[in-house]
């Protein structure tokens, strides 16, 4: 039997139900890869407690120091500090190649704040960790998103639209996944209407040609009308659609998938994957949380680790 690829699963803020999730989903991953999950054993066995779930004699911990009193449901300085120092060691892991990838459960961005960690979340910390400008991307095999802004106000959105960046944006993006034909949507309502309703399309516009132009064939399409982009007819043409900003995207794509998408940091000199949900707070150690998310974030790891070592052959 061939050996299991090792994923390190960062365990995400403790009064939410990353750990839940990771618990109730052990039996069925460890078949497809070797989880190491980061989080002390004395902290998985509280949280383990409180869902009045065993743990598995082959549930591996990397400890994390700084064990605190679970409080399900709430936010916390403890609880942000823990998830934080679970990713980072999750990190290193990767780094060191002790294992093959990273999946990340999810953390809480003011529990962040208030362990006075700077980032606003995973993705912008692995850009500051690595040094690269990692590409957010969220979806299922159905339907991906790749956002070209993400967590900054929508008031600065438009002057982000601009035709360099906006080009390397779509190379580093077809670079990473080689996926085509991919729609790129466009700013403003009706893709700006030959500017009567705005004008960044033409930055827009620009970017797709000359992106195209140094691939060498049509892989962009676009500026899209944003409001037809996700309709059933347009998603059979087009299983990759690139939004503007943050909700643009996301908000169609979690309206459709919203049990079975993930979460993938393309561009790294590691692998990431992630679910692309909260921390549930309000249904936090009730055993009600959804496993699927996870299920294909690890499936999804799996893939990517494969792809690499293709591509590196």
């Amino acid at each position: 039997m061939p050996t299991l690829k090792r994923l390190a699963i960062s365990i995400g803020d403790l009064n939410g139900v990353g750990f839940e999730i990771a618990l109730r989903a052990h039996n069925d991953i460890k078949h497809l890869v070797h989880p190491i999950y980061c989080i002390s054993r004395s902290m998985a066995e509280q949280a383990a407690s409180l869902l009045n779930i065993p743990i598995p004699e082959d549930f591996e911990c990397h400890t994390i120091s700084g064990d605190f009193t679970i409080q399900p449901g709430i936010v916390s300085n403890q609880s942000g500090r823990y998830s934080y120092d679970s990713f980072i060691a999750a990190i290193d892991l990767a780094k060191s190649g002790a294992v093959d990838a990273i999946t990340t459960l999810p953390i809480h961005k003011e529990a962040w704040m208030m362990a006075g960690i700077d980032y606003v979340g995973h993705t912008d910390a692995l850009r500051d960790i690595f040094e690269c400008d990692a590409i957010m991307m969220l979806g299922c095999e159905k339907l991906y998103v790749p956002l070209y802004t993400e967590h900054i106000p929508l008031r600065e959105v438009a002057s982000h639209i601009q035709t360099d960046p906006l080009v390397s944006f779509l190379l580093r993006l077809y670079q990473t996944t080689a996926h085509e034909p991919v729609a790129v949507l466009g700013l403003n309502p009706h893709a700006g209407d030959h500017g009567v309703l705005g004008d960044e399309e033409r930055f827009i516009e620009e970017a797709i040609h000359e992106a195209n132009t140094q691939i060498g064939k049509e892989i962009f399409t676009g500026p899209i009308v944003p409001d037809i982009a996700f309709t059933p007819r347009f998603r059979e043409r087009y299983s990759m659609i690139a939004a503007m900003y943050h909700d643009q995207g996301l908000a169609p794509l979690k309206a459709l998938y919203f049990d079975e998408g993930i979460n993938i940091s393309l561009g790294l000199p590691i692998i990431r994957t992630s679910v692309d949900h909260g921390t549930a707070f309000d249904i936090a150690y009730q055993n009600k949380a959804s496993l699927l998310s996870y299920q294909n974030a690890i499936s999804a790891a799996l893939r990517f680790i494969r792809l690499q070592g293709i591509s590196s052959k």
